[in-house]
């Protein structure tokens, strides 16, 4: 007899989304095992300083101590800036992490309700968050144009921010959104 499979429940798409800016670097993790053990990998494997993608494995041993302090689990993120496509006008790299649920960066909050969320590891920052709350018609859009006219919240100053990701919370799923040749694959736009 065949085993019965249940078809899976389906999010309500007007629930809270979080939109925050996203960043053109490369993916990055940080793993932390509950018995120490200290992992680092991109978007697609584990990498070490010998083997590395863009600096982030010699980075993080080199932050080790600093790291080790997100605790037990996998951290997200993405490491940019120097050397990295867009570079964004900035001399070093940087690790942001994606899980704005769960961090702040207390290098650029300003008195706002942090709302339970941790302190990065000053090594770390957060990428921004542009948006919380009901998944409204427009709102995609207004955040697009709050780049598009401020330029990059990760790098004030930067005024050719990548695009916006929107976070919805009651599916656990992300949808990404670029400013500039959306429609086209990244792969061929960066070629174009």
């Amino acid at each position: 007899m065949m085993d019965f499979q249940e078809f899976p429940k389906m999010a309500r798409w007007s629930r809270d989304i979080v939109i925050t800016e996203k960043i053109d670097g490369t993916n990055a993790q940080i793993f932390i095992g509950e018995d120490g053990t200290f992992l680092t990998g991109s978007r697609t494997r584990w990498i070490t300083p010998q083997d590395d993608n863009y600096g982030f494995a010699a980075w993080a041993q080199a932050h080790r101590d600093e790291l080790m302090l997100l605790g037990p689990g996998r951290h997200f993120g993405e490491w940019w800036g120097a050397g990295i496509h867009r570079r964004y006008g900035l001399t070093e790299k940087r690790f942001s992490l994606f899980n704005v649920g769960r961090w702040y960066d207390p290098k650029d909050c300003a008195g706002e309700d942090l709302g339970g969320r941790a302190a990065v590891p000053g090594c770390c920052h957060v990428v921004p968050i542009l948006f919380k709350g009901p998944n409204e018609p427009g709102v995609m859009e207004q955040c697009i144009t709050l780049l598009t006219e401020r330029g990059s919240y990760a790098a004030p100053g930067f005024m050719d921010p990548e695009g916006i990701v929107m976070f919805h919370i009651a599916a656990g799923v992300g949808f990404k959104k670029a400013i500039k040749k959306d429609e086209v694959p990244k792969g061929l736009a960066k070629a174009a």
